[in-house]
């Protein structure tokens, strides 16, 4: 998979994000409103952050970019697991949208270790 098909995979799992959001919003409990912010900032950031990381100035900033975006992967995730035991909405609705932050999540980590693995030598 290229930077373009990567970049277009972010975005399009941080549109699908934005989708569950706006339905846990309406749901309208504190934790679901609450929850909803916090998916949608992080969902969201992670294709933002790539957008960046493309343009690192180093391989050592690209690094970081992408390190930094992991983080708002794993968050993503980890929210995302959370919906799914409040149990807000179909399994269906929300496992296709897990699974697909798991496979970022390790494409992102097989990435770094990769490019520090190439850099410690």
């Amino acid at each position: 998979m290229n930077a373009n098909e990567l970049e277009e995979r972010l975005l399009e799992f941080g549109v699908r994000c934005t989708y569950l959001c706006r339905e846990l919003h309406k749901i309208g409990f504190f934790d679901s409103k609450h929850v909803a912010g916090q998916l949608l900032r992080a969902s969201t950031h992670a294709g933002f952050h790539y957008s960046e990381a493309r343009a690192a100035e180093s391989t050592r900033d690209f690094i970081h970019k992408i390190k930094v975006m992991l983080k708002e992967l794993r968050e993503s995730k980890a929210e995302l697991n959370y919906v799914l035991k409040m149990q807000y909405f179909d399994d269906n609705r929300v496992v296709p949208l897990l699974e697909e932050s798991s496979q970022l999540v390790a494409i992102f980590t097989a990435t770094v270790k990769k490019l520090d693995d190439k850099n410690k030598k």
